[in-house]
């Protein structure tokens, strides 16, 4: 199951995120039953607001059950802003591998995901 945190994550309600981070009474790291945090679940939905406030209390670099971590989500859905919200914290490890051995610029070029691709292209070049 998931908790009320996770869903209003995943669905975007930006003021039920607010309202449960206020009451400080919630574990911003519990997992669904495939391993995703509630940033990772807003970073699926592109939900930019969302990821913004958890990202202060978050780990970036968790992964889910499939290998697959917040900044590999976004890429993969297509969420640009998103994407580069999680590249300017400084702290997501780009190269990461979810279980079939693709990195989060895999999942954007298999998806036609090319503004999200080149992105983070650049950014491994950095790297």
């Amino acid at each position: 199951g998931q908790t009320p945190l996770a869903l209003a994550a995943l669905k975007g309600h930006e003021a039920i995120v607010k309202l449960l981070l206020k009451t400080g009474q919630v574990n911003v790291e519990a997992e669904d039953r495939i391993g995703r945090t509630p940033l990772a679940l807003a970073a699926q939905g592109g939900h930019e607001a969302i990821v913004k406030l958890l990202l202060e209390m978050s780990q970036f670099n968790l992964r889910d059950h499939y290998g697959l971590t917040p900044l590999a989500l976004a890429a993969r859905e297509g969420h640009e802003a998103v994407v580069k919200l999680l590249l300017e914290t400084g702290q997501i490890e780009v190269n990461l591998r979810d279980h079939d051995g693709l990195t989060p610029l895999a999942l954007a070029e298999r998806k036609g995901h090319k503004a999200i691709a080149k992105l983070l292209q650049e950014h491994v070049n950095i790297s």
